[in-house]
Order: C-alpha cells, then sequence, then structure tokens
C-alpha cells in the first residue's frame, strides 16, 4: 500500500489510485499516468482491504482498479467504494473478456471497463471520459449493452454466464479453483445452505443436471480465464 505526492507544481491534476496485484502492473501504469500533464497517481493498492484504506484517506477522483484481487471479489470492492465515498469515480482495467465482465462492473457502480491489452493512448482516453462524467466501453461492447436491452426476456432465458447474479459468479468461479462448500461458505461468510442454494441455481441456469457437471464446467471455466 503506497501513498505517492502529487506534484507541487504546474496545472491542478486529477488523483488516481491503482489497484493492482501485480507490483510491476501498478508501477507501469503510474508511470503512464504520471505522464500527463492532468493526472497524477495519489497512491497504489495491491488488495480491496488496502484499496478501501486508501480510498478513505485519499479522496481520490478515480480508482483504477483491477478486478482480480488476492484478498475479495472485485465487484465487491465497487460496491463497498462507490456506497462509502460515493464521490469517486471507478475505472476497470481487466484482462477478463469484457463481454462476460463489462456490464457487471457497470451494475456495481463502476463508470466505465477497458481491457489491459489496450494500448495506453485508450487508457488515458478512458480515464479522461469517466472523469468527465462520461461511461466508457468498447464500440463492440456499446453495441452488445444495447442489443441485450433491445433483446428483452428472450436474452434472459437463454442458458448462460451472463444469466448468472454477482454471487452466484463468485461462488462459480471458487468452485473452479477447487473449493467445496464449506470452503466456500468461510471464504463469502455465507452458511452452507445458502451457498447449495447458488449451487442449485447455478445449475438450473446454465442447465446443468449434476453436481458432477457443474464442477467439470466450473473448472474449465476458470482454466479458460487463465
Amino acid at each position: 500500500m503506497t501513498a505517492r505526492k502529487s506534484a507541487a507544481d504546474g496545472p491542478i491534476r486529477k488523483r488516481v489510485l491503482i489497484l493492482d496485484d501485480h507490483p510491476m502492473m501498478r508501477e507501469g501504469l503510474a508511470q503512464l499516468i504520471t505522464s500527463e500533464r492532468d493526472l497524477c497517481v495519489c497512491g497504489e493498492a495491491g488488495s480491496g482491504k488496502e484499496a478501501m484504506e486508501l480510498a478513505g484517506k485519499l479522496k481520490p477522483d478515480l480508482l483504477l482498479a483491477d478486478i482480480s484481487l488476492p484478498d475479495t471479489n472485485g465487484l465487491e470492492v465497487i460496491k463497498d467504494v462507490r456506497s462509502l465515498h460515493p464521490a469517486i469515480l471507478i475505472l476497470v482495467i481487466s484482462m477478463h473478456d469484457e463481454g462476460l465482465y463489462a456490464e457487471r462492473v457497470l451494475r456495481a457502480g463502476a463508470r466505465g471497463y477497458i481491457m489491459k491489452q489496450e494500448g495506453g493512448k485508450k487508457l488515458m482516453s478512458a480515464i479522461r471520459q469517466v472523469l468527465e462524467g462520461r461511461i466508457y466501453v468498447s464500440e463492440k461492447m456499446s453495441a452488445k449493452i444495447l442489443e441485450s436491452f433491445s433483446a428483452g426476456i428472450e436474452q434472459v432465458r437463454r442458458p448462460s454466464l451472463e444469466n448468472l447474479t454477482d454471487r452466484e459468479f463468485e461462488v462459480l468461479h471458487l468452485l473452479g479453483q477447487g473449493k467445496g462448500t464449506r470452503e466456500i461458505a468461510k471464504q463469502l461468510y455465507l452458511s452452507i445452505k445458502t451457498v447449495d442454494a447458488h449451487r442449485a441455481n447455478i445449475k438450473r441456469k446454465l442447465e446443468l443436471k449434476t453436481a458432477s457437471e457443474l464442477i467439470r464446467y466450473a473448472v474449465r471455466w476458470v482454466e479458460m480465464e487463465k
């Protein structure tokens, strides 16, 4: 967890807090952002807990956050920041497929989603767009979101990961990591009965018949996400 000093000279810069569990990624993003005359990095966090502490202490204009974190689900961090610090804007930068995650982070309260493989120029454009009060997603994702709205209820009825709630999505991810019901319940502070209910809902929504099918599906999905 690192707090940085803002530049004393020059124009007032918008302050960015970086959340990523890879130190080299944080350093690269920090160098990229501080090279801009209108932006600066006020702090860096490697976990959700650190991000929450720095968000309250530093009050940045923007949280630039990954959603793959060692201590918690990134979606929960977004929700917590939005709840406790509503003035902080959030832009997610992630390696994960935007088609699966972008709508979720927007529903959680983030103002944009950009994939890590995009270049620095696009990232700076996304940061400024969010700071200006607009939402940033790629053109492809924007078209998909509009299409999902127009598709209506028939879209929702099709078996898809997109139909899972955020909590079901999180349970599926932990199942794919090889964790059992009791371990998941402990990690998510849920009862075993609640986790079993989530598993049943996931099977129903993905049209999986048995627990074994669910585990195989979860493991394959997690492997594909790496």
